[in-house]
């Protein structure tokens, strides 16, 4: 136990460090994405920028052959959301979160209704053998479905089978440079047709860890290596999980206590990365819905009030976030016009010259990357409000 809190910078900075977002990391994609704990994955292509971001050197076809070759999926997990996990997770993590699924399709405003009083069972044993002939979309599942149970909304009965079996979005959905319906079969069907049986190193349930898969304790200890130092309601806030105090009560003497300085309780594994709050925090280009931003019950040591005030654009498009001395200090969009990318950048706040220039070059960085085929590119900062 320490007397003294962390500052909010100190967080941070931690909690950068592990995203690597003081400095990108030469480790794999799998090895990153692992580490991430999964990248939050609903859209099919924007998190491609998350990966760039973390990682030196990083090939969009890297994370995209392993989408095809199978040892990378996107599927429905922490939160109930989509996210991009490798094999080795895939069926562990989902095993460990299927409590949110199965309380979102209980409460759900708009299916609540469809599976009330429903032989679930049959429900989900007659979708599992639809999505094993072949990928279907939603709408193509609920209109089967809905020949047997014609009683029932097809939406309906497909978010059944959506929250109750662990189902895969199929390529070409997802992959760098196309797309492609959004399709699903069973992660059954999808991992346990590799040609070698399985995903390498422990299969569908089985991360290789040792003792065997992943249990809640072991679920806590790499939130922890990826967002910490954390509070409980952190971690519940990013898995969608609850009473999972009595989870880290369990591990307590295994973890490192903090305090906030709010006074919070805060826990930590004892060997990662704390740096000092002075440490530099180059400028980052976040995704529209990277988990940095989303996995916090106090999102305050990276989302600031200024954020708050002027990120929103009533008439899209979406802005996507510009981490700018480790927080949110502006947020960017690409704009494509003929043979020319502008990368739009609006920072909350007036930048030196030289803090100017570094969030330009990383800018550009994110051009030649995002926007590879373009003749021209440009990058624009302006301050907001003008």
């Amino acid at each position: 136990m320490t007397t003294r809190p962390l500052s909010r910078r100190e967080l941070n900075r931690a909690t950068l460090a592990r995203q690597f977002l003081l400095s990108r990391t030469d480790r794999s994609v799998p090895d990153v994405i692992e580490h991430l704990v999964g990248l939050q994955a609903q859209t099919p292509h924007t998190w491609y920028t998350g990966l760039w971001t973390r990682i030196a050197g990083f090939s969009p076809e890297v994370a995209a052959d392993g989408l095809v070759e199978r040892t990378l999926v996107r599927m429905a997990v922490m939160r109930s959301t989509i996210h991009l996990v490798t094999a080795r997770d895939a069926g562990a993590l989902r095993a460990l979160v299927q409590p949110v699924l199965d309380r979102d399709l209980f409460t759900n405003h708009t299916h609540k209704a469809a599976v009330r009083d429903l032989d679930l069972d049959a429900v989900t044993t007659a979708g599992r053998e639809l999505l094993a002939e072949r990928p279907r979309t939603q709408r193509e599942l609920g209109a089967l479905l809905h020949q047997r149970w014609p009683d029932r909304p097809p939406a309906g009965l497909a978010y059944a089978v959506r929250n109750l079996v662990p189902l895969v979005q199929v390529p070409p959905r997802g992959l760098w440079g196309r797309s492609g319906s959004i399709a699903h079969t069973t992660a059954e069907a999808w991992l346990g047709g590799l040609p070698d049986g399985g995903p390498p190193d422990g299969g569908l349930l089985d991360r290789g860890l040792p003792g065997g898969g992943l249990d809640l304790a072991g679920l806590v200890r790499r939130y922890l290596g990826a967002f910490g130092p954390a509070t409980v309601r952190d971690l519940q806030t990013w898995s969608g999980l609850t009473r999972l105090s009595e989870v880290v009560d369990s591990i307590r003497g295994e973890l490192l206590v903090l305090r906030d300085e709010d006074d919070r309780e805060l826990f930590d594994l004892p060997q990662a990365p704390r740096p000092d709050a002075d440490t530099p925090a180059p400028p980052r280009y976040l995704y529209d819905f990277d988990n940095l931003l989303l996995s916090h019950a106090d999102r305050s040591r990276v989302i600031t009030g200024d954020f708050q005030r002027y990120s929103f654009r009533p008439h899209g498009p979406v802005p996507s976030v510009v981490l700018i001395d480790g927080v949110t200090g502006g947020d960017w969009t690409i704009e494509r016009t003929g043979a020319a990318a502008t990368l739009h950048v609006r920072t909350y706040r007036r930048l030196s010259t030289e803090l100017t220039t570094k969030v330009v070059t990383e800018g550009a960085g994110l051009l030649a990357f995002a926007a590879a085929d373009a003749d021209r590119h440009d990058v624009q900062v302006r301050v907001v409000p003008d």
